[in-house]
């Protein structure tokens, strides 16, 4: 009952009061963005969401959070590397995820919940085995069970483990607000925002790559994959 009918009827409720309540600091985050990134404050990005039940595959939906890096590039119109363009701003943005208030209007549009697995990069997707991608059953999340876990300090199998573990083992308001509520506890005090002597995590290709666990040949081959579903 939950999970089918109550847990959709919260989220709206509650990311509508919650951007009420958090506009003014929005729009201060917003103006002050605009100026240290010296333009779009916004960082909007593709990412996988539920398994659609008639397609059989996941919807992709434009996630949206505060930029945390700048958009400078080098003499060949290259990004610069991820520790050059993260400002002072982008760490306060991430050590106090403020960065991910936006996705306020994610879960009021009804593509992210409160709870339930992080949504990955399109590009992560692709290199997950099916089980793996079993967590997309279910609607993804602005905190879960691997964030209070760990977060950005678990290996990815780890995060994955967690992810399943939230949904087979049933979801409940009890659990979701039990989530919640440790998850307010990370955020003040500040753990696991990032890999500990990391900017920002390898993608899960390239953890894999790096582990050898693909090939070079299968690497290029489902970055392809993700980059055509990017173009649909």
């Amino acid at each position: 009952m939950y999970e089918k009918y109550i847990k959709r009827i919260l989220d709206f409720a509650l990311s509508l009061v919650a951007l009420c309540g958090l506009l003014p600091l929005m729009l201060i985050l917003t103006v002050v963005g605009a100026i240290v990134m010296k333009g779009n404050p916004f960082f909007v990005q593709p990412r996988p969401g539920m398994i659609d039940k008639k397609t059989g595959k996941e919807k992709i939906f434009k996630l949206i959070k505060f930029r945390t890096m700048n958009n400078k590039k080098d003499k060949n119109g290259k990004l610069l590397p991820d520790k050059v363009r993260l400002n002072g701003y982008g760490r306060f943005l991430r050590s106090t995820s403020l960065d991910e208030l936006p996705e306020l209007w994610n879960i009021l549009l009804g593509n992210m919940a409160f709870v339930g697995p992080r949504p990955q990069l399109v590009r992560d997707m692709v290199f997950m085995t099916p089980e793996q991608r079993r967590r997309h059953s279910v609607m993804p999340g602005l905190t879960g069970l691997a964030q209070i876990n760990g977060r950005n300090n678990i290996s990815w199998e780890r995060k994955f483990q967690f992810d399943l573990e939230y949904i087979d083992s049933g979801i409940t308001f009890a659990k979701d607000f039990k989530i919640v509520f440790q998850t307010v506890s990370k955020v003040f005090t500040r753990e696991d925002t990032v890999r500990e002597g990391t900017v920002s995590d390898l993608d899960f290709g390239d953890y894999l790559l790096e582990k050898g666990e693909v090939t070079e040949q299968e690497y290029n081959i489902l970055q392809k994959e993700a980059k055509q579903l990017l173009e649909v």
